[in-house]
């Protein structure tokens, strides 16, 4: 994927919601509203969330699946989409934190199966971004 221009990356660390969408296991759209963070130097996109929520489990019942993130504001919209895996590493959760706290200004809850989604992304679109 390109670079992104300067604009589309200060939208992208605006503290806005964003939807994420995975894939059931029966193949139906599971979409839930998420914070989430993009590390342009990486290009990954990462969603904290628990092992037992329905987006990990989606993830972890299909290896190398996709997401998408799209993040809207008015008429201004990102979508970012690519490889979905969900890591339990301390490492992986620590920068994921730290980017988290970063981006939305408080850490996000600490539950005891803690983990963090990271997207390979691969491909955007936007709009007035």
């Amino acid at each position: 994927m390109k670079p992104l221009s300067g604009s589309v990356e200060a939208f992208l660390a605006e503290p806005l919601l964003a939807t994420l969408t995975t894939m059931r296991p029966d193949g139906s759209p599971h979409v839930v509203p998420v914070r989430f963070t993009w590390d342009g130097a990486a290009g990954l996109a990462r969603v904290m969330t628990v092992a037992s929520s329905r987006k990990a489990r989606n993830l972890v019942a299909a290896p190398g699946g996709r997401a998408v993130l799209c993040q809207a504001a008015g008429f201004r919209w990102i979508t970012l989409e690519g490889a979905a895996a969900v890591f339990a590493d301390p490492l992986r959760v620590a920068e994921g934190v730290y980017r988290y706290t970063a981006r939305y200004g408080s850490p996000p809850p600490e539950p005891p199966d803690r983990i963090v989604v990271e997207i390979a992304v691969d491909r955007m679109m936007n709009l007035d971004t």
